[in-house]
């Protein structure tokens, strides 16, 4: 017997948690077919000698809807191991949308996911007006990287209320007609539908994006069409969770609750390792349990940072004194600041100026703070201050941040902390609770201000390697199995004969995120992050091999998954 694909004298890392184990893999077609001693060649012979293989990573959170359609590749997190995204989360879908009507959609996501206007214009090839529809454009999609989509309740709310969704609550009708929509995605094989309610999704007329105009009693009544049809999760972005006012914080645990364990609706939702409210969510959570409810929190593996750059955008970018440099091209800003002089000037500006203009929302520059900000110098921690940086140059920070930035040709990024710093003792509670899953990456968002695909790798070299707190085959469960059961998919997740065959290779002495750099290749020629790895040396998408040390081999046999509603339509099923 031949087999297609036969990897070699690996470390068999299964998804599972328990221990590790030397063996072949072999692949027949799109399956795992034998695992052990394989006597038998392959077409195809990959060298595993130092490495492991272990399941392809699922990511349960990202924002993949337009950028498939440009980008065929799954970048960035197909350079981190991801084999699965799900798509269409927070509320923002580009399905459905009238034909006439398409900017309300874009009007929802451009602001709240930072994606470039012009970008959408060029990139979006518009085909579709219903889910369904959507679907299958995307099923059309060359694909390297398996995807499974939500439907998303702004797109939903302005499919059936046009501009009267971001001012006005929903009538009897508006809500019989969502109802119908839903149900169609939903029979069509979208796998959950998603909201909204945090007050840093607006739109780019700086109003609320529509979800947020809603009521509770709107959200149940859709969670209610997932209940009566027996599918989907519901993933929500909501502020009431961190809210400083304890009666927000008890009617918005009291609704999730509702539909948890009332009306028997999976439920997923970020949670944010702080201090003071990280485990009291974990504690919600294990009561909805307790109850009968299934709830996921989604946990990042580090603090949710924005990334800063003269190619992007600068805390400065807020000053008036700052705004001509700016406006300039990049070429122009680089010749206007190799005069020392004028570097200097610039910094005096930045120093003094006065940044009360700023609004905290989303990934947008803050105010600098030279204590917490970051020179990006290598994929992991250790990374030192602004502060640190300057202080050792004998000026001040901000003059330290231009120079770094001319020095390296506008290549040097910064990393400026979270909005809500969370804390490492917490956070490791959080990423070892058997209710959270570790995702969140928002890849396909924020495309030129963070490069959070790199969370499964910052995984594996941060707290495997580097601080020896999770072991290698308790992250690998967290990456592939974890999500798998919580999004329903059956037949991946685990290194298993007769599973789908999405698996990685990689050596774990030196798995870790690359330096991220700006590059100008989304449509219209828009900035964005690009972010690679280190120590893989394959990447195999249902038996075929999609990247190889680094780089991309022209394979697409990524598909779009679809729930076990969507009978007779192209595509696997999920569970």
């Amino acid at each position: 017997m031949t087999f297609d694909v036969v990897i070699r004298g690996g470390r068999v890392v299964d998804g599972s948690g328990l221990g590790a184990y030397r063996a072949d893999v072999a692949i027949t077609g799109d399956r795992i077919a034998a695992i052990g001693r394989i006597v038998e060649r392959g077409r195809r012979e990959i060298d595993a000698e130092g490495h492991v293989v272990t399941p392809g990573f699922i990511d349960g959170h990202t924002h993949f809807d337009a950028q498939l359609f440009w980008d065929p590749q799954g970048a960035n997190s197909c350079w981190h191991g991801v084999t699965t995204a799900v798509m269409g989360n927070c509320g923002f879908t580009l399905a459905p949308a009238h034909a006439n009507a398409r900017a309300l959609v874009v009007r929802n996501l451009e602001r709240a996911e930072d994606l470039d206007p012009a970008a959408l214009a060029a990139g979006i090839p518009w085909s579709w007006e219903t889910f369904p529809e959507f679907m299958d454009a995307v099923d059309r999609t060359q694909k390297a990287i398996h995807y499974a989509a939500n439907i998303g309740h702004s797109a939903l709310r302005t499919f059936a209320m046009g501009e009267r969704a971001f001012t006005e609550q929903a009538s009897e009708a508006d809500l019989a007609r969502m109802e119908a929509v839903l149900e169609d995605a939903l029979r069509a094989g979208a796998i959950g539908f998603t909201t909204t309610r945090s007050e840093h999704h607006e739109t780019s007329d700086d109003r609320p994006v529509a979800s947020r105009l809603a009521s509770w009693e709107e959200l149940h009544r859709l969670a209610g069409v997932m209940a009566r049809l027996g599918t989907g999760i519901l993933e929500g972005g909501t502020e009431g969770v961190l809210s400083s006012d304890p009666a927000v914080v008890l009617e918005t645990w009291r609704h999730i609750r509702r539909i948890a364990v009332e009306q028997g609706v999976p439920v997923t939702a970020g949670l944010i390792a702080t201090k003071a409210g990280g485990r009291a969510m974990l504690e919600q959570i294990d009561a909805i349990a307790k109850a009968g409810g299934r709830m996921y929190g989604q946990s990042h593996c580090r603090g949710i940072s924005v990334l800063l750059s003269f190619k992007t955008r600068l805390p400065f970018d807020v000053l008036p004194s700052w705004k001509a440099l700016r406006s300039l091209t990049v070429e122009e800003q680089r010749l206007r600041l190799s005069d020392p002089a004028e570097r200097e000037r610039f910094a005096e500006l930045a120093m003094e100026g006065d940044y009360s203009g700023w609004r905290g929302l989303g990934a947008m520059p803050r105010p600098p703070d030279y204590d917490g900000i970051r020179v990006y110098a290598r994929g992991l921690p250790p990374n030192p201050t602004v502060r640190e940086v300057a202080k050792a140059r004998g000026v001040s920070p901000a003059r330290a941040m231009i120079d770094l930035a001319v020095e390296s040709d506008f290549e040097t990024l910064f990393i400026q902390p979270s909005l809500y710093p969370q804390d490492e003792e917490v956070l490791l509670d959080v990423l070892r609770h058997p209710r959270t899953i570790m995702t969140f990456s928002d890849s396909g968002a924020h495309l030129s201000q963070i490069a959070d695909a790199s969370i499964h790798t910052y995984l594996l070299g941060y707290w495997v390697r580097e601080r020896g707190q999770i072991g290698l085959e308790e992250a690998v469960r967290m990456l592939s199995f974890e999500p798998a059961l919580a999004w329903g998919f059956s037949d991946r997740g685990l290194v298993r004969e007769g599973l789908q065959a999405d698996l990685n290779v990689f050596d774990p002495a030196t798995v870790a995120p690359a330096v991220p750099r700006v590059v100008d290749d989304l449509p219209a020629g828009r900035p964005r992050l690009s972010q690679k790895s280190t120590g893989f040396r394959a990447t195999l998408v249902a038996g075929r091999v999609t990247v190889e040390n680094g780089e991309p081999t022209g394979a697409y046999p990524g598909r779009l998954f679809r729930n076990r509603l969507a009978a007779g339509r192209p595509g696997p099923r999920t569970a």
